[in-house]
């Protein structure tokens, strides 16, 4: 069994050294040019990457470039020069959340590697088989699946049948890394729009917002409930995966993967030694020899940074214990709760209520019954910190963390029967602010910072971890010969001198060792030594032994950063473009002339509809084409039927993400024989492709430019929905360079911010763990969730039993159409949530007369009572165009 990667961040030069330092396989960085998931980290230039690669791979790991946006029209030159310098530079691999970022690095430089991004959604081995027509070798599986389901992704296979980890023909080939430590998304990645709805900053442009971390208040009927202070709903604990090490060694996962490009040096360090430990003690590989100590023990590693310990879905579900509520960022450790507070000491008590399990506190009739058993206390962490010293820092808790907190170091301890008594001092907290009952946590231990200040520094000189084998030959009248390989390069050496009969013992393997294999100071250090070919009591000159190992070390480490690549230096946007489009195109008539179709049709709206009524109230007001997305299947089932009977042409959407084995629900939607799919997912396009019905592309495939959006489209698809991350002009740029008429619109809707597998009503209605027991309250009762401005979100569940986020406030197109009109667009969506029937019936006459030239967009706005804008993000999202 082979031992797993271990693949750490790397958001500056200090972080990267420590990562080297503690043992780290290779390495994931960002650079400044743009166009990767974490903006706000320092990340690199790319005009110095060669130096950086340089470093990484004389330290024997290797270097992966995160070039996982969404990328616009306009920057399609951009990259395309991006990734000249980074594949000329001699990165590894590339990690990429767009299509046409593959297609290019694949175009320009077929020995660059290229990883899809956990910003994919590639969330089932369909889509892995879909997706690595890209060129894929690796895919970053979603943070959402269990351990059971990776399990299954790797096989390629569904259903309860997991026991065999060999691949399928639809994965193989194709790596699997996963995520095993550090901050967890509430939303799927690639899917959470939360901050472009709120900021202007989307998240799959690296501009992160963090509104999951925001405080909200639970509305359950429109009434508003009182959780005392459980309000950071959507704030998940930290990833701690160690537990689930061995069982991803033995699945096969080729990557473990540690977040964190926004942490310094002791969180890298710390994480990086104890992973790389774990997945040695899995495969019963020793541990390295590290060129610092680096704490091992688990309370160092929370102490570095933790908002909570969670196995997150690693081991299945749990909505009790993912999301806590009480606080949105890093605490440590639980000390306990203060009851004296007297001069320069406080005392603390352990109180197990400083970890609650918060379930049902949104429920009367879970009200009292929430702590009845023993789910009052989460212990999942493990337990509390068991030494405190003084130097160790504290920050004490009031249960308002959005306020300024107390903190500082300890300068003394005195343990208690039950506790500690703690002295501060100065720097240290106002003490006239800490009160009875605020609780206590450990956030800062000066050993833990120490060792990421020394890994840091050490991990910038030369660390000695690429293995040398040597094989030695030689007798009498000949010259010495070694040949050293390491990291597969091959050099080989001859003594100028020969050989000699020795007076004494002569060369021996343990002088060769000494002599040849003493690599201290370099890149380098002795692996295997092979000395069978050498005859016994045989004379060199130890300084010509010296001079050898000088010229073995300096032949190995020029290989060892040798670059051997051919970069195409012309352009190759047109052609990728070309081929793409005109794949589309063939498609498309191979299907029945579904392009020609498309772009002959006139103007339409096209509503989406979630329930009965809206779905009457559309019926009754004439519309010939509706989308139905329903909560549960047998409704699903009845709707179809319905607007079948009134001849309206139906098509039924997929689930937004297709774990393994859900291409069930699929199977289902395929039964009702809709005129039309509404594609969602990788892995849903993959299950319909060469299917009778009609596939549209959904928003959520987030296609910004015109590569992927053909290669979209030669997947099958008749239109695809522009994404929502496109301001004004990047859609006018988008459809400008696509197919004409093959891209719809969204024309109206509740921008869906946060689309999560943690099911809030589970979690807040109930005290089950998932579906099996949370009674599911998601069919008795409507949730929303209102922010710090009063606006209130709806929160709807689909048939997967995941929460969908939507934004309060009605965003509107109305102003584009006429200029959307001019450039071909067709298909123009309206998509409801939860809008009455009287909402339902307004909203589709206006859009319905604006297409048709009918009213103004003024009017249809005002009619609306919506936005005035495309999406959130008109005029906010900046295009990246420098290149230093």
């Amino acid at each position: 069994m082979r031992r797993p990667e271990i693949l750490a961040p790397a958001g500056d030069r200090d972080a990267l050294a420590a990562a080297l330092a503690a043992g780290a396989d290779a390495v994931y960085f960002g650079l400044d040019d743009g166009f990767n998931a974490r903006a706000r980290a320092a990340n690199f230039p790319s005009a110095g990457l060669r130096e950086i690669v340089d470093w990484v791979h004389r330290a024997g790991a290797r270097a992966y470039v995160a070039m996982n946006t969404l990328v616009f029209e306009p920057e399609l030159s951009v990259v395309e020069e991006l990734l000249r310098r980074v594949a000329a530079a001699g990165i590894d691999a590339i990690i990429v959340q767009d299509p046409a970022v593959a297609l290019l690095a694949r175009e320009l430089c077929p020995a660059l590697e290229v990883h899809g991004s956990t910003q994919m959604t590639a969330s089932s081995p369909l889509a892995v088989g879909l997706l690595r027509d890209l060129g894929l070798t690796r895919v970053v599986v979603p943070r959402e699946l269990s351990i059971e389901e990776i399990r299954a992704y790797r096989a390629g296979i569904s259903g309860e049948d997991h026991g065999s980890s060999t691949e399928s023909s639809m994965t193989r080939g194709v790596e699997l890394e996963v995520f095993v430590h550090g901050a967890l998304c509430v939303a799927w990645s690639g899917q959470c729009l939360s901050s472009e709805a709120w900021g202007g900053r989307s998240a799959n442009r690296g501009q992160c917002a963090q509104a999951c971390r925001l405080p909200y208040k639970l509305v359950v009927d429109n009434v508003e409930k009182d959780l005392g202070e459980v309000e950071y709903l959507l704030s998940p604990k930290d990833l701690v995966g160690l537990d689930s090490i061995a069982a991803l060694a033995e699945i096969g996962v080729a990557s473990l993967k540690i977040e964190g490009r926004l942490k310094g040096p002791a969180y890298v360090a710390t994480a990086v030694a104890q992973y790389r430990r774990a997945a040695g003690d899995a495969v019963g590989e020793p541990p390295p020899s590290l060129p610092v100590d680096i704490p091992l023990d688990p309370e160092s590693l929370h102490v570095a940074y933790s908002r909570g310990i969670s196995s997150g879905f690693l081991a299945g579900s749990d909505h009790q214990t993912l999301v806590e509520g009480r606080f949105p960022r890093h605490r440590g450790l639980p000390l306990g709760r203060v009851i004296d507070v007297s001069r320069d000491w406080v005392t603390v008590v352990e109180d197990p209520e400083q970890r609650p399990v918060t379930g049902g506190r949104g429920s009367d009739t879970q009200a009292d019954s929430r702590i009845s058993d023993d789910r009052h206390s989460d212990t999942s962490d493990g337990g509390r910190i068991s030494v405190v010293r003084a130097g160790m820092g504290v920050v004490f808790d009031r249960g308002a963390p959005e306020k300024p907190e107390e903190g500082g170091p300890i300068f003394g301890v005195e343990p208690t029967h039950d506790g500690y008594r703690l002295r501060f001092g100065d720097p240290g907290p106002n003490l006239a602010n800490v009160s009875a009952g605020d609780f206590v946590w450990v956030s800062s231990d000066p050993k833990v910072t120490r060792a990421g200040d020394k890994a840091a520094e050490a991990g910038r000189g030369l660390l000695g971890r690429i293995a040398i084998d040597l094989s030695v030959r030689g007798k009498v009248g000949e010259s010495l010969v070694i040949v050293a390989t390491a990291k597969g390069h091959i050099a080989s050496v001859r003594s100028p001198s020969i050989l000699q009969p020795a007076r004494g013992a002569g060369i021996t393997a343990a002088l060769v060792a000494d002599k040849i294999g003493s690599f201290g100071g370099t890149a380098f250090h002795l692996g295997a030594l092979d000395a069978s070919a050498l005859d016994p009591a045989l004379h060199v000159p130890v300084s010509e032994l010296k001079e050898l190992r000088r010229a073995i070390v300096a032949e190995l480490d020029a290989a060892v950063v040798r670059i051997e690549r051919t970069v195409v230096q012309h352009s190759v946007i047109d052609a990728v473009r070309a081929r793409v489009i005109d794949t589309a195109s063939a498609r498309a008539i191979e299907r029945g002339g579904a392009a020609d179709r498309t772009a002959a049709k006139p103007p339409m709206i096209v509503p989406l509809c979630r329930n009965d009524a809206q779905l009457d109230a559309l019926l009754e007001a004439g519309a010939t084409e509706i989308e139905l997305d329903w909560m549960e299947l047998v409704g699903l089932g009845r709707a179809v039927d319905r607007a079948k009977a009134r001849g309206v042409r139906v098509t039924v959407a997929t689930v937004r993400v297709q774990k393994p084995g859900e291409e069930r629900i699929d199977a289902h939607l395929s039964r009702l024989e809709p005129d039309a799919i509404l594609v969602r997912s990788w892995g849903s396009l993959a299950y319909f492709t060469g299917s009778r019905p009609a596939l549209h592309g959904d928003f959520s495939l987030n296609v910004t430019n015109s590569i992927t959006a053909g290669w979209v489209l030669a997947r099958g698809l008749e239109t695809i929905t522009a994404a929502h991350d496109l301001d004004r002009e990047q859609l006018f740029a988008l459809l400008d360079a696509a197919p004409r008429g093959r891209v719809a619109v969204t024309v109206h809707h509740h921008i869906p911010t946060f689309h999560t597998e943690h099911c809030v009503y589970a979690h807040l209605l109930s005290t089950g763990k998932d579906f099996r027991d949370c009674g599911r309250p998601c069919e008795q009762h409507q949730v929303a969730l209102k922010d710090r401005v009063g606006l209130v979100h709806p929160v709807v569940v689909d048939v997967g039993c995941r929460n969908t986020v939507f934004n309060a406030q009605a965003q509107s197109a109305a102003a584009l159409v006429p200029d959307l009109l001019a450039r071909g667009v067709t298909r123009f969506r309206l998509e409801l949530v939860r809008e009455t029937a009287e909402e339902t019936r307004r909203l589709f006459a206006a859009y319905s007369q604006l297409v048709a030239g009918g009213i103004a967009p003024a009017e249809v706005v005002r009619v609306a009572e919506a936005h005035e804008q495309f999406g959130v993000t008109r005029g906010t999202m900046r295009t990246l165009t420098v290149l230093r």
